[in-house]
């Protein structure tokens, strides 16, 4: 066992990878010699080599068309783009020839790379670094979207990721790299993906999230507790294809469900859990689905970030809302 934040399990999983597997190769700007902009892979470079651990040009779409090309030819990449803002140039080739390379061969070839990017907002970024847009590859057809909540969830989910013959795009929650620790088996044991993961257990109310928002619903349970209302906090974990009979399951046993992200209002993910919750389980709803989440806008500069993105506070407010209605 050992004691590691969400950006140390990280590079273990990239190191237990590169270790397990010849064919994996780790690329992105300046993750060889420099370790990457948030240090996630700092000392891969010197352990494995520049056969293995390979810096690339400034280019994000150049490194996403090579890494299709290194996949379908037998290889696995794991890139990574610095910040998820900058994740648009990558587009054209995830939606357009990794996510279908499997499906325009008939399975002839496949596409088994994942794409890492930090996402989300809470480290006093500039602009083009705080974006949330996982919403934007889950609307796409064959893409896998995992977004880890904890280390042990990093460590386990990546390699699985890594493992995994199809495309994923891998976000990690930058706010908490290191906010925390916990104990992580650096086993090489991976967790299952398209799996959400209850993180307590609760009978009045169903809150649901993902990334580092999960740590402001287990604070607001720890409030809510206190006040005699039980929460169950789920944590969604794989956006896409995601866990819709772990999250019903518990909305048809609490009658009650806040949804909470990072991402703007109008078409993020929570939405679509909205609407499978409203066809499947709304004859058990007592009250509507809340969700709780920054408005649709650009995320402000540092300085006012921090009224932008759901807080723990806000997360309360919505649970003693849908605790009126009886």
């Amino acid at each position: 066992m050992a004691e590691l934040n969400l950006v140390e399990a990280v590079r273990s999983a990239l190191s237990k990878a590169l270790e397990e597997d010849p064919t994996v190769v780790v690329l992105g700007e300046d993750v060889g010699i420099d370790g990457g902009v948030f240090r996630a892979t700092d000392g891969l470079w010197q352990h494995f080599g520049s056969g293995r651990v390979l810096d690339t040009p400034l280019s994000e779409a150049a490194i996403a068309g090579v890494s299709v090309g290194l996949a379908a030819q037998g290889m696995k990449p794991v890139v990574e783009i610095q910040f998820q803002g900058f994740i648009h140039a990558t587009l054209d080739q995830m939606a357009n020839h990794a996510a279908r390379l499997r499906n325009r061969t008939r399975g002839r070839l496949t596409c088994p790379m994942v794409l890492r990017a930090p996402y989300g907002g809470g480290v006093h970024a500039p602009e083009h670094h705080s974006e949330s847009i996982e919403a934007l590859f889950a609307h796409i057809p064959g893409l896998r979207v995992v977004i880890p909540s904890s280390p042990a969830r990093a460590y386990g989910l990546l390699l699985s990721a890594i493992r995994d013959p199809d495309p994923v795009v891998f976000f990690e929650p930058k706010r908490i790299y290191r906010a925390f620790k916990e104990d992580v088996a650096p086993d090489g044991a991976g967790l299952p993906l398209d799996k959400a993961f209850v993180l307590r257990e609760g009978g009045d109310v169903s809150v649901i999230s993902w990334g580092a928002a999960t740590r402001d619903c287990l604070e607001a349970a720890d409030v809510a507790a206190g006040e005699g209302v039980d929460v169950e906090v789920i944590d969604v974990a794989t956006l896409k294809p995601y866990d819709a009979a772990t999250l019903l399951a518990s909305v048809r046993k609490t009658g009650r469900c806040v949804i909470v992200h990072e991402a703007p209002r109008t078409a993020g993910f929570g939405a679509e859990i909205a609407a499978r919750v409203a066809e499947e389980a709304l004859d058990a709803l007592v009250a509507p689905v809340r969700r709780v989440t920054p408005p649709d806008i650009v995320p402000p500069l540092p300085r006012q970030e921090q009224l932008y993105l759901p807080s723990k506070d806000d997360v309360c407010a919505a649970i003693r809302e849908v605790m009126t209605w009886q």
